[in-house]
C-alpha cells in the first residue's frame, strides 16, 4: 500500500500547467531587452612624438624639453645675478636652465611676467653656479621670494594610430590630455607642477597663445579628412584632462585606416610641465597618459590606447616605454656593388668623401649601411634629411631647385624631372645631373623602396631639403619587432660641364624612432 501526498500532487499539477506559459513569458521579454553592441580592442600603431613644427613662434618650443620653473631669492632692481631658493620647487638647481633661454618672472600668484610681455626680453646669458645665473640685460624690478623663475617649453602633439574597428558617422574620436588638478591653472600660459605625475600635466597654453581651433592648430588627417567635422578643444576643470574631439559627419571610417591628428601648430601649442616635485631624479622622465578613444554615436568606447609621453630636460624624446632601440652607420668600400653600381669611393660612418670629381656626366656611387634591431612590438621607422642642397663652401642653396647657376649641385630630378624627396623614378641618363641616393634590402624587407623597384636599373629619390622646408621621410620601417635589418643607402652624384669648380658639402642625417 502507497501513501499518496495529495498537497505535492495539486502542485506538480500546477507547475506542469503553467510552465509554459512562464517560459514563452521569459522568452518575449528577452526579446524585447535592447542589446547594446560590445565593443573591444585597442587603437595600434599608437604614438604620440612632442615636435616643433617649422617657423614656431611665441613661447619657446623645445620638442619634449620639460619646461623649467624654480623659486626666486630676493634679487634687487638693476642686478644682472638672479638667485633661487634650492628646496621646496619644481627645479631646485640650474642645471636645467641653458645660456639662451627665455625667461618669466612672475609672482606666486602666476599672473603674469614682470615688465615684460612673453617671449621675454630676459634672457639667460651664463649660468654661475647652481643657485646663481646671470641675465643680458639687468632686473627692472626687485623680486621677492614668493617669486617664480620660469622658462616654458612648448610643443605639437603629432598623435598617430590605426583603428581597429570602424567609425561609423555620428561617432567620435576622443583624445584626453593630462592637466593639473589646481583649479584655474590649466589654461594660463605658464608651466604645470603638483606633487605627482597624476596631479601634474599639460597647460592649454592661455588666452593669447592657447589652441584656436578656427585657425588650423587642431587638425585630422586620414580617412578623407572633410569627413571629420571641426574639432573640438575643451580645458580641463575640476580635476578633469582637456579633450580633443572630432565627430564623424558623413560616411564610415574603415577598420584599419590609419589617423593622425596634430594638437598645436606654429604660433599655438600646449605648454609643457615643470617637473614634479617629489620623487623626480634630473635626467629621467616624468612619464604622463595620452588616452585616444573611438566612440559611436551614444558615445560607448569602440576602442582606445594609452600613450606615454616621456618630458624630460634637456633630451629631446617623445615616447618611451620598456622598449630597445639600436641603431648604427656604417661605411663601405670602393669597388662594392651595391643598388647595382659599383662604387666609386670608400665611405666611413661618417663622411661619404667624393674627392675630386674630374668627368663631367660620369656618375659617381657611393654607400653605407644601415642597421637597426628594436624589441617594439609595433615596429620603427628611419627618416632622413638633408640641411640643404651641396652648396660651394657650404653656402645656403635658397629653395629647393638652385643648382650650379647658384652655386651649388642640385638634387636630382630624375630622367624627365620624375623624382621627388617623397617619389622615386629612373636615373640612368648620364646628362641628367644632381645629387640623389636609392635603397638596397640587406636583410630583411625595410626598405621604403629599392633600386630596382619596377623593372628600373637605379629609381632614385632626393633627399628632403630642411632649408626648403621639405618634410622628413621614410628610408626603412617595420610594423614590428626587428633584429638586425640592414637597407644599403646608395649615393649618387653627376656634375654639368658648366659646374663651377670648389668645394661643395652638405649634411645628411638619420633619426631612427621606436613606434608604440
Amino acid at each position: 500500500m502507497y501513501y499518496i501526498d495529495q498537497k505535492k500532487m495539486n502542485n506538480r499539477s500546477l507547475l506542469r500547467k503553467y510552465a509554459h506559459k512562464l517560459i514563452l513569458f521569459l522568452f518575449f521579454v528577452l526579446i524585447l531587452i535592447p542589446f547594446k553592441t560590445v565593443y573591444a580592442g585597442n587603437l595600434t600603431g599608437a604614438s604620440d612624438t612632442l615636435q616643433c613644427p617649422s617657423g614656431s613662434t611665441g613661447i619657446t618650443c623645445g620638442g619634449s624639453r620639460l619646461s623649467y620653473r624654480a623659486g626666486a631669492s630676493s634679487s634687487l632692481s638693476g642686478q644682472s645675478v638672479v638667485t633661487i631658493q634650492s628646496s621646496g620647487n619644481a627645479d631646485n638647481n640650474t642645471k636645467h636652465l641653458f645660456p639662451g633661454d627665455q625667461l618669466c618672472f612672475s609672482s606666486s600668484l602666476l599672473n603674469g611676467c614682470q615688465d615684460q610681455n612673453p617671449p621675454s626680453s630676459y634672457t639667460v646669458s651664463k649660468i654661475v653656479d647652481t643657485t646663481h645665473f646671470n641675465i643680458k640685460n639687468p632686473l627692472t624690478g626687485a623680486l621677492s621670494s614668493n617669486d617664480f623663475v620660469i622658462a616654458s617649453e612648448s610643443a605639437q602633439h603629432l598623435i598617430a594610430f590605426t583603428l581597429t574597428n570602424a567609425v561609423s558617422p555620428g561617432g567620435k574620436i576622443v583624445i584626453s590630455i593630462p592637466a593639473v588638478k589646481t583649479s584655474g591653472k590649466t589654461n594660463d600660459g605658464f608651466p604645470d607642477t603638483a606633487s605627482s605625475i597624476a596631479n601634474s600635466g599639460f597647460d592649454l597654453g592661455g588666452s593669447t597663445a592657447g589652441l584656436a581651433v578656427g585657425s588650423g592648430d587642431v587638425n585630422i588627417t586620414g580617412c578623407t579628412s572633410s569627413n571629420w567635422g571641426s574639432a573640438t578643444v575643451t580645458a580641463a576643470t575640476g580635476g578633469n584632462a582637456h579633450t580633443v574631439s572630432f565627430t564623424r559627419s558623413t560616411s564610415s571610417c574603415a577598420a584599419g585606416t590609419a589617423i593622425t591628428v596634430t594638437v598645436g601648430s606654429a604660433t599655438h601649442r600646449l605648454v609643457n610641465p615643470a617637473p614634479i616635485t617629489s620623487g623626480h631624479s634630473q635626467g629621467g622622465a616624468d612619464f604622463y597618459t595620452i588616452t585616444v578613444q573611438t566612440q559611436d554615436n551614444s558615445s560607448y568606447v569602440i576602442d582606445s590606447v594609452s600613450i606615454k609621453v616621456a618630458p624630460v630636460e634637456s633630451v629631446y624624446v617623445s615616447a618611451t616605454v620598456n622598449t630597445s632601440l639600436s641603431f648604427s652607420i656604417a661605411g663601405i668600400s670602393l669597388n662594392q656593388t651595391k643598388c647595382g653600381q659599383s662604387t666609386s669611393v670608400t665611405t666611413t660612418a661618417t663622411t661619404v668623401p667624393w674627392a675630386t670629381i674630374s668627368t663631367a656626366n660620369s656618375p659617381l656611387y657611393a654607400a653605407q649601411l644601415l642597421s637597426l634591431s628594436t624589441n617594439s612590438t609595433s615596429g620603427y621607422t628611419v627618416k632622413t634629411e638633408e640641411n640643404d642642397q651641396m652648396g660651394l663652401n657650404g653656402k645656403v642653396c635658397t629653395g629647393a631647385s638652385a643648382g650650379e647657376e647658384s652655386n651649388c649641385i642640385k638634387d636630382t630630378t630624375c630622367d624627365g624631372g620624375a623624382c621627388t624627396e617623397s617619389t622615386s623614378a629612373q636615373w640612368n641618363n648620364s646628362t641628367t645631373n644632381g645629387f640623389g641616393f636609392s635603397l638596397e634590402n640587406v636583410t630583411n624587407t625595410d626598405a621604403a623602396f629599392t633600386y630596382n623597384e619596377a623593372g628600373r636599373t637605379f629609381s632614385s629619390r632626393q633627399f628632403a631639403d630642411q632649408e626648403a622646408g621639405e618634410t622628413k621621410q621614410n628610408v626603412m620601417s617595420a610594423s614590428g619587432p626587428k633584429n638586425n635589418s640592414q637597407v644599403n643607402v646608395c649615393y649618387k652624384i653627376d656634375i654639368s660641364p658648366g659646374q663651377p669648380a670648389g668645394y661643395y658639402y652638405n649634411i645628411v642625417r638619420y633619426t631612427a624612432s621606436a613606434v608604440f
